[in-house]
Formats: C-alpha cells, structure tokens, sequence
C-alpha cells in the first residue's frame, strides 16, 4: 500500500487524513504535537516540528524505503489550513513527487517575496516595506521615513505568518512601533511587513491549479470585525456578485497565481474589491483554513475538494472536478459552481474562565456543524486574531438567507458562562463603555445612556423581579446586536432563563453591564450579587 506524507493533525487536516484512507493509501501524519486532535486518525504519525524541512525529508525518505517498517513507496506530499506550504514543496521536490516548487512555496509564504512578484508583474497589491527585528528598535518618523509611507492607516503583519497573529490596523505614528515589535515576534524569521490599508469588501478564493489554468474551487465573503485587528468572524459561500466585479477578481487571483509561479496543486487568496478595483491580500500554496476547503465548499458544491486536490498530489487527474467545472469569461480560469449557500459563523468571549457552556445547539437540517474550540476551565480572552475563538457554526441551505440566519441564530444562543470573582473580567467589565478595543457588546449614543444610568441610580432589584425593558432603549432593542449577533431583547431572554438566584443587584450597574459586557457580563454580575446575600 502507498503511503500520503499530511503535514499537520490539527482538525483543519481532518479533511485531508480521512480521504487519503478513502482513496486507499496509507496515511502518514506529521505534527510537532504529539496530542493533536487528529493524530488517532493516523495510520502512522512522527512527531516533527513542521518548521524542520530537513527532518520532515528524513521521515518522507524513511516512508519511501522499500523495507520500511510501516511504509514504502511514498505517493505524494499534502497540507491545508497550515503555515507550511514550503515545507510540504521542499519534501516533494527532493523527492521528485508532484507539487508548486519550493521557489514559488517560499513566494506564496514570505509575504515579502509575495509583494515583490506582484510588484514586478504588475499585479495590484498594497504598496509595502520590509521591516526587519533591527527596524523595530527605531522610532516612528524612522520607520515611516525609511519605509516611505506618509499617510495612516497602514497595516503590519508578520512576513510569515497566518492566523492574524501579530496583524494589525496602525492608525497613528503612537501605534507604529509597538505594533512592528508584536509582529516581528511572531514571525519566525524575526521579520515584519508594513504596507498600505486596503479599503474595501473582503473575499477568499480557493483554487486547483494545473495544465496551465485555474479552477476556483470556492469565492466566498470574508466577515471581518474589530478593528485595529483583523477578527474573521465567519464567511459565506458563496458570495453575491455581479460577473463584472466577480471576473475583475479571479483575474486578479490568476494574474496572482502566475506571478507567484505556482504551477501545480492548491492555491488560496484573500483579496478585496477596493475603489480602485481588486487588491490581492495574500496568496497561499495550498487549500483554505477556516472551515472553507473542507466543509462550507463541499456543503455548497457537493464537491469533496480536498480529495481533488490530493489527487493532484498524487500526480492524478482529478476528474471529477473536471467533470463538473465551468469556463469563466477569464481566459484560462473555470469555476466550479455552488447550487447551496453554507454559512460559518464564530462565537467569542469576553475574558476570564469558562465555568460551563450553555445553548450549543444540535445539529438539524440547516444546521451542519457546531464546533467549540472552548470549554469548562478553559481560560478566554476577547480575541485579537483568529486563534482565540471560542467555536463555529457552520451551516448549509439551498436558500441563502435561510443558510446565515441558521448560523447566526445558532451562535446566539451559546453562552460561555465565567467563573465569578476573576480579575480579568472584572477588568473588561469596569473599563469605559466606548473603549475602542475590546469593544463593548452594545453602543447606544451617550445621551441615551446617561439617561438610562441616571433612571436607575439608587435603585435595587432581586432575581425575584422581572427585568423589564426601560422605554428609553426600546427603539434599539432589536436592531443592535453584540458580538455573537444578540439583540437587547435576546439578551434579556436569555437572563431570565439564565440567572442564579440573586439579590440587591443595583439597577444601574446591571444596565450598565449589559451594555459592556452582555449576557455574559450580566450573568457574572449577577453570581456576584448572589453571593453577597
């Protein structure tokens, strides 16, 4: 039996190491953690920093050995959803397996490099400047001087990282510095890349590339919130565009493709629809991440994608993408149709400790997934890029507003209770409620709430008593939402089904509350009250 080397075990490669077994081969998994959610799932697993490409060829050659214990006859080399794309290229080109080179590996993972090939082929991307751990010891006007930009905002991410760790939106000379240390500590080559804001509607494209052309497998909307970071908190697929715009920007992504020289196997893009027309954020040598490649595309297409692409790993054809794939009016590219809308949605929290968690929904028939990250004792905190989620909703319908409603409705009603009496909570809870970041749960204009203080001052109320909606905010109650797409309304609701027994909570601190810190903040408050009775 011939053996698949998958770069990852994390549940991103779930998709991967379940239709390497049904395609028959036997899976090999490496992973620099040993307790992976994915590692039982493989047939053979090597602990392997995934940055060691040296090591990472030990094993793939120790695979292909003839007389291997557990191997033989390496077929092909795969990742999704991680950051080692090179490594995966690097381990195929040695060992003459098919795949991007490892030239065009490193274009698409070094943000730096990316830029440069886009620059020099004339695809549009943000202007930029390479920012080295040496720059980051300088002072603002410095950095801006050498860098060239006189002009906020700018945006500062790690060369070659993914996730959103260490990006974010710099506003000011003030952020600049602080923000460039952040990145370069979380680049592993001690490196970061300054460049210009793009303004504009977000989208992610996947993409199968071979025989000189590009079959887009999946272009959904991009939901980013929370600035000065970049929180995707869910994606729709597939997205609502007119041809015009839709073409404009999987020209851009092949133009992109080209530039990069990626030849052979899976390509992804973030990229925006600025006034200026299409910007290509990044592009990566493998498929998508966040719950695209491997669940909201195959739910909206019916297509297994990450069995296609693992065919092209193999040197297949994979035939039944080509089979069921269009031609698009940009020369060279096809697309591959999606009859259904599938939604992804995530939930978050507020800081502190998870005592339990309430509401998690059941899967049905729109609703296809609930996947918490987050449980009992599990520490959380407001996220600042896409790792600290709680959880996703994914759901799937033939009626495309029916598919976001179910996974908006769905993350409504989930609930990390917090542990009382932690510092961290009570710090998010006292901080003003127009903190820019982390953002309160809901923003009603300052008038209304200096009234909606001033009615309640002085006065108490138990668990015993209704809590009922003051006239002054009524008007809101239904059209603002929090972070996890709760009204006022909602919020209430879920107090009433909620609340511990509790008793002289004081009426303008509750009202107050809720509006920084929601249904979780209220429930916290209230455990608070219950044990000072």
């Amino acid at each position: 039996m011939k053996t698949i080397l998958i770069l990852g075990a994390g549940l991103m490669q779930k998709p991967a190491i379940e239709a390497a077994s049904r395609l028959g081969y036997k899976v090999a998994v490496a992973d620099g953690n040993p307790n992976a959610v994915c590692v039982p799932l493989a047939d053979i697993f090597e602990p392997v920093d995934l940055k060691d490409r040296e090591a990472l060829l030990s094993f793939a050659r120790k695979l292909d050995s003839p007389d291997a214990k557990n191997g033989g006859n390496l077929a092909g080399v795969f990742t999704a959803g991680t950051d080692f794309s090179a490594s995966v290229s690097y381990v195929a080109e040695n060992m003459k397996l098919p795949g991007h080179s490892f030239e065009a590996a490193i274009n698409a993972s070094d943000k730096v490099c990316m830029r440069s090939c886009f620059a020099a082929a004339g695809v549009s991307s943000p202007c930029f400047f390479n920012v080295t751990e040496e720059d980051a010891g300088k002072n603002a006007d410095e950095i801006m001087d050498k860098a060239g930009f006189s002009a906020f905002p700018l945006v500062v991410k790690p060369v070659d990282n993914m996730g959103g760790r260490g990006c974010r939106m710099v506003r000011s000379k003030e952020e600049l510095s602080d923000a460039i240390k952040v990145a370069v500590q979380f680049s592993r080559t001690r490196r970061a890349i300054l460049e210009e804001y793009m303004q504009g509607r977000e989208f992610s494209i996947d993409a199968l590339v071979f025989d000189d052309e590009v079959t887009i497998t999946g272009f959904a909307d991009r939901h980013i919130y929370y600035p000065p970071y970049f929180i995707e908190m869910g994606h729709t697929m597939s997205t609502v565009l007119d041809e015009k715009d839709w073409c404009a920007l999987a020209k851009t992504f092949r133009d992109g493709i080209k530039a990069l020289g990626l030849t052979h196997g899976a390509a992804k893009a973030d990229i925006k629809l600025t006034p200026s027309g299409p910007m290509i954020g990044e592009i990566a040598a493998r498929l998508s991440g966040g719950y695209m490649s491997g669940w909201t595309f195959p739910y909206a297409s019916g297509m297994n994608l990450t069995e296609e692409a693992l065919l092209l790993a193999l040197g297949k054809k994979p035939e039944a993408l080509i089979a069921q794939r269009e031609r698009t009016l940009v020369e060279g590219v096809w697309n591959i149709k999606t009859e259904k809308t599938s939604a992804e949605r995530a939930w978050l929290s507020i800081p502190g400790r998870i005592e339990k968690v309430v509401g998690l929904p059941a899967p049905n028939g729109v609703l296809c997934d609930v996947l918490p990250r987050c449980g009992e004792g599990d520490e959380v905190t407001f996220p600042v890029n896409n790792v600290g989620k709680c959880g996703n909703i994914i759901s799937c319908s033939a009626n495309y507003d029916e598919a976001v409603a179910a996974a908006k409705n769905g993350i409504a009603g989930i609930v990390p209770v917090l542990v009382p009496g932690n510092s961290e909570t009570d710090a998010f809870l006292a901080a003003p409620l127009d903190t820019e970041f982390p953002p309160s749960a809901f923003t009603l204009p300052q008038e209304t709430v200096s009234a909606l203080v001033s009615e309640y001052n002085g006065k108490v109320f138990s668990s015993s008593e209704a809590v009922n909606l003051p006239e002054i905010i009524v008007p809101y109650a239904e059209n603002i939402k929090d972070w996890n797409k709760r009204s006022i309304k909602k919020t209430l609701e879920l107090f009433d089904v909620l609340k511990p027994s509790f008793k002289d909570m004081p009426s303008d601190l509750f009202w107050r509350t809720l509006l920084r810190g929601g249904i979780q903040g209220i429930l916290y408050m209230a455990t608070k009250y219950a044990g000072d009775k």
